[in-house]
């Protein structure tokens, strides 16, 4: 069955897909004119045969395996993808080669916002993620020269901290004004159009064109209901971030083209100027070109203007120290979500043992000091770890269970005999694990001993 849905499409609403009804054996693909698609003839090129080669679609299989993740409408799951392919790769690359291959809609699943609202993605099918693998491959050395370096994000070699290193040295040079560039539901709102027409550009393989136009065209399974995808590039798949950049590499030309320092991190872009004035200014006339020349929303509520100074930028702010430097810091954001990821990790109620706990403690902690290491936070994280140990000392408190297990392990950790009686009775989890016996007993040193790692502890390390 799954290998049929894949082979055939059923279930995926072929009469949908974007295909030639109108130019009977000749291969077409999308162009545009006054902002409408049109079915034009394509001539074609090689840029396919590199897609499908052996050698590309290999290294695909392997970032797909490795990537893993779950499978798609038919239910295939990665484990599944070889036996797949050693029955069915031939037939699947001549159906690539033909144009007859047509993709599956995506899964649609929604994950939480920190806003509380939901984002949606769209999960390809595991064949649909090795041929988009595959695209992406050929096609990112191909836009790499013309993308930005002022464009940091889904971009080898490239990463948030450069970005934020960036930013710093832009409002170091005077640019201490900026606008905070939100764009309403980024990749919701592609335009398919201006989309083709952009790619159309550089690639001039029809079939490579016509094949992403059937992905962008593939649509999407809500709760086992097909939906159309009229605009938008779903996310979740291989393809959509390097079609985000090809995107808005145009806003990058433009405000290049215009003379304005900016730093762009996917859809997170800030465009830095020398006064509140002229950020306005700017905002204006970006606005237009942003939504009259790419068809894109500015979200007016969450766009704004103004000084540097606390604006949030990947997680991190900025200000300036007593040599009028810029620096960064966490935004106060950032530090509520990690106290409530702490919180979670550290819940009385959350079934996980001692072991669990460490471990998870651990992983977590290690990978947000190593993202958030270029902020000065020394006093923050003594600060929060203070807190973070107060709530250990209560999970293990209330692992104990009953007075006399709780008495017996006080006196274990060095606490005297008769304080250790009176506090083995004491009532209150989270006032116990604040008092001077506990803290005696479960010192810092031993719950470093125990495997109990804090902020401080990764940050001493790395800094």
């Amino acid at each position: 069955m799954k290998e049929e849905m894949q082979k055939t499409g059923k279930g995926c609403h072929a009469e949908t897909r974007t295909e030639s009804r109108c130019t009977h054996g000749v291969q077409t693909c999308m162009g545009i004119i006054e902002n409408n698609l049109v079915e034009v003839p394509i001539v074609e090129g090689d840029l396919l045969t590199q897609i499908v080669s052996p050698s590309n679609m290999n290294l695909a299989y392997k970032r797909v395996v490795s990537n893993a993740g779950s499978g798609g409408i038919d239910g295939m799951e990665v484990k599944e993808l070889l036996p797949y392919l050693r029955s069915h790769k031939d037939e699947l690359v001549k159906k690539l080669l033909d144009g007859k291959y047509r993709p599956n809609p995506v899964r649609r699943v929604e994950i939480p916002k920190d806003n509380g609202k939901k984002r949606p993605l769209g999960i390809p099918t595991i064949v649909d993620r090795l041929v988009q693998q595959s695209i992406a491959q050929i096609l990112q050395p191909l836009y790499e020269p013309q993308f930005s370096p002022n464009s940091f994000g889904f971009r080898p070699h490239r990463g948030a901290h450069q970005a934020l290193r960036c930013a710093q040295s832009i409002i170091n040079d005077g640019n201490r004004f900026c606008i905070d560039l939100d764009l309403e539901q980024f990749f919701d709102n592609v335009n398919h159009s201006k989309l083709i027409e952009v790619i159309s550009r550089t690639i001039k393989d029809g079939r490579v064109v016509s094949l992403i136009h059937k992905y962008l065209n593939a649509g999407v399974l809500v709760a086992g209901k097909y939906e159309e995808t009229k605009r938008g590039v779903p996310q979740g798949g291989p393809l959509s971030p390097l079609l985000s950049n090809i995107m808005l590499n145009e806003l990058d030309k433009e405000l290049t083209r215009r003379g304005h320092p900016f730093v762009r991190y996917a859809d997170d872009c800030m465009i830095f100027c020398r006064s509140e004035r002229a950020a306005e200014r700017i905002l204006e006339s970006i606005s237009k070109f942003i939504e009259g020349k790419l068809f894109l929303k500015v979200n007016r509520d969450k766009t704004g203007t103004g000084s540097v100074c606390g604006k949030k930028f990947l997680g991190y702010s900025f200000y300036f120290d007593n040599e009028n430097k810029c620096q960064l810091r966490l935004h106060a954001k950032t530090i509520d979500k990690l106290k409530a990821k702490l919180r979670m990790l550290t819940g009385r109620s959350n079934g996980m043992g001692y072991k669990q706990r460490k471990e998870a403690l651990k992983l977590f902690i290690r990978g947000w000091v190593e993202y958030y290491k270029l902020a000065r936070m020394k006093k923050t994280l003594e600060t929060i770890d203070a807190w973070l140990r107060r709530r250990i000392r209560m999970c293990i408190w209330k692992s104990w269970k009953n007075p006399k297990t709780r008495i017996a392990n006080l006196i274990k950790c060095g606490l005297p005999k008769k304080q250790a009686w009176k506090q083995g009775w004491t009532h209150g989890y989270w006032h116990v694990a604040d008092t001077w016996s506990v803290h005696l007993a479960m010192s810092n040193s031993n719950l470093y001993r125990a495997g109990y790692r804090c902020l401080m502890d990764y940050y001493v390390l790395i800094s």
